[in-house]
């Protein structure tokens, strides 16, 4: 793909993603002519962009659409559900052709537009179906028969008017523009398509006129590889530095006269400017990583929109907390585990209006997807107030299906966890949505391959709450560095609270060895011990942020760092998500946080 497609197909695919989030405000608010114009002018500009690298699809679906919108935003059509609905098709078709260029294909090879969808954008530019109308706009003067008439074709069968009108600016087409002496409705405006009487020549002039201008750029694009490249190069530059002070700090033990004691005060100034300088160079960078998760989170309202129908549940969804921000490869990343939750929401989690009725609910079921930041962590709720879940259903599901034992998960909590093995599912019958037991699975493992958490709380008959916590940034992170075992280890300080002093003995409960921290009893658990190591003499507790909280029982604490975390490739360790070099050059494991909260012990394993 040449640079000026790529370009063209990026800046088309965020309009169209935007066309999605208005098409469905406008579907709530019928009357807002501020999203109809939002939308004209994104169909529009994505026209002028296909007409340019000769998209003669876009160009036709784009068209009609933009012909569609003019007639509503008018009053020349009425704002029908068939008009949202063959908007929302448009936007999909033009959604479906950018992403096949974004994967290499040659514009020759798109599909052309599917007569299905000609038929519904003129059905609704003519305001034709079945659906009854949602609103007409109040100050609309124009009669419905001047709705947009269809594409006039050349005898070769292609609309090469429409063609020329994509890749011309409005209002500098041959006969567009007319002398001042010319009468102020020119006789060929009469009869052109979707004309509603009213001559606009000025506004298309002075819209020209904006779009001529030179347009200051306050950003550009960079490849993602680069910026992965230039955020490594940062972070190994911040640990050479650190590095170097440790070895400074040594070497200052040392005595040293005349000309050697000048030179180790300058080297130590020069060492401490470039310690900064490498600090800001990772913090700048770092920042060009971090996106929105509304970037993400504005893909959902259609999907959900889409879904509810096809299974006949009457669902909104609502979005707080889009402005927050996290590492781009998170965000990326996140994609296919909400769908997964937010299609078992829809499916498994919220009734039927009938069944809401029954239950005493009322009708529409709530879906809430929130975002926000926690400490050094990035929280990201998904909430129903559907039929919650049966722990009891669970377990017996799960033991049917082979995958735990009787005896196993024993607590609500660990039950609600059986949803995320492999081949889990409660649905006796497969289905087009779920039922095969892979999505959840799917949900663990993405969330656990960025170095997160995921925990659910459910109540029957109220409601099921998906939390997944996330590292604000996957490459450096803020730990608390420990040792047990003569192991170097590193704790994420996410779930970090205090540290504690341990006594030489502890209480017992069910054999357990348990202490009392503020006033609450908190069970003990050695570190050593769940990662499989040497038994040793560990006295000193870290009170540990879980779902259910805990002490760790380590050997020391030797500090904090910020650490550049390299992901473990070649092996996998229960517990260990990847490793890191401190300060003064040692290796250091660094410890899961999904570990972490999960008491220090892997999730529940399949009966083998």
């Amino acid at each position: 793909m040449d640079d000026m497609l790529k370009d063209f197909v990026v800046e088309a695919m965020d309009l169209a993603v935007n066309v999605e989030e208005h098409l469905l405000r406008l579907e709530r608010d019928p009357n807002n002519k501020e999203t109809l114009n939002a939308v004209f002018r994104s169909f529009h500009t994505i026209k002028g962009g296909a007409g340019f690298m000769n998209l003669p699809a876009l160009v036709a679906a784009c068209h009609l659409t933009e012909n569609l919108f003019d007639a509503l935003r008018t009053g020349a059509a009425p704002v029908t559900p068939i008009a949202i609905e063959a908007a929302l098709q448009a936007s999909g078709f033009v959604a479906d052709q950018l992403t096949d260029l974004s994967n290499g294909a040659a514009p020759e090879q798109l599909a052309s537009m599917p007569d299905s969808l000609e038929r519904i954008l003129r059905n609704a530019i003519e305001g034709k179906g079945d659906a009854p109308a949602l609103a007409v706009p109040s100050d609309s003067c124009a009669p419905a028969a001047a709705a947009a008439a269809p594409l006039q074709a050349g005898a070769d069968g292609l609309d090469w008017q429409a063609m020329f009108m994509a890749v011309v600016p409005p209002g500098t087409s041959g006969g567009a523009l007319t002398p001042d002496s010319a009468p102020a409705v020119a006789p060929a405006a009469v009869n052109k398509p979707g004309w509603d009487g009213i001559e606009r020549r000025d506004e298309k002039a002075q819209e020209f006129r904006a779009a001529a201008a030179p347009v200051k750029e306050d950003s550009i694009r960079v490849d993602a590889v680069k910026l992965d490249a230039l955020l490594e190069v940062a972070g190994e530059s911040v640990q050479a530095a650190n590095q170097a002070a440790v070895l400074l700090e040594r070497l200052s033990q040392f005595k040293f006269d005349g000309p050697a004691a000048s030179l180790m005060a300058t080297l130590a100034e020069t060492l401490e400017r470039a310690s900064r300088y490498s600090a800001e160079l990772q913090r700048a960078t770092l920042a060009t990583r971090m996106q929105p998760v509304g970037r993400l989170f504005q893909k959902f309202p259609r999907l959900v929109r889409e879904l509810a129908k096809d299974l006949g549940k009457d669902v909104e969804l609502t979005i707080e907390g889009a402005e927050t921000e996290v590492d781009r490869v998170v965000v990326d990343s996140l994609y296919d585990p909400l769908v997964h939750m937010l299609r078992n929401a829809l499916d498994h989690g919220v009734e039927s209006p009938e069944e809401r009725h029954a239950a005493g609910k009322p009708a529409k079921a709530f879906i809430s997807l929130k975002a926000w930041q926690e400490a050094n962590s990035v929280m990201i709720v998904l909430q129903d107030d559907g039929k919650g879940m049966d722990p009891v259903r669970l377990r017996k599901k799960a033991v049917e299906k082979g995958l735990i034992g009787e005896n196993g998960a024993p607590t609500d909590e660990d039950a609600f966890q059986l949803v995320f093995l492999p081949g889990f599912s409660t649905k006796e019958v497969a289905s087009s949505v779920s039922g095969r037991g892979v999505g959840m699975d799917v949900v663990k493992t993405a969330v656990e391959k960025n170095r997160g958490a995921v925990r659910i709380e459910s109540v029957l008959g109220h409601g099921t709450k998906f939390a997944i916590r996330l590292p604000i940034e996957l490459s450096i992170v803020p730990t608390m560095l420990v040792s047990t075992s003569g192991a170097a280890l590193a704790l994420p300080m996410a779930v970090v609270q205090r540290v504690v002093e341990l006594p030489e003995t502890f209480m017992e409960v069910g054999g357990a060895p348990v202490l009392k921290d503020q006033g609450r009893p908190l069970p003990v658990r050695s570190l050593a011990g769940a990662l499989g190591y040497e038994p040793c003499s560990e006295r000193v507790g870290i009170v540990v942020a879980a779902p259910q909280p805990y002490i760790l029982a380590v050997e020391a604490v030797d500090g904090t760092a910020d650490l550049v975390i390299k992901p473990m490739t070649a092996i996998a360790v229960d517990g260990i998500t990847g490793t890191a070099r401190s300060a003064e050059g040692e290796l250091v494991l660094v410890v899961g946080l999904s570990f972490l909260m999960d008491g220090c012990r892997g999730s529940v394993k399949l009966a083998a």
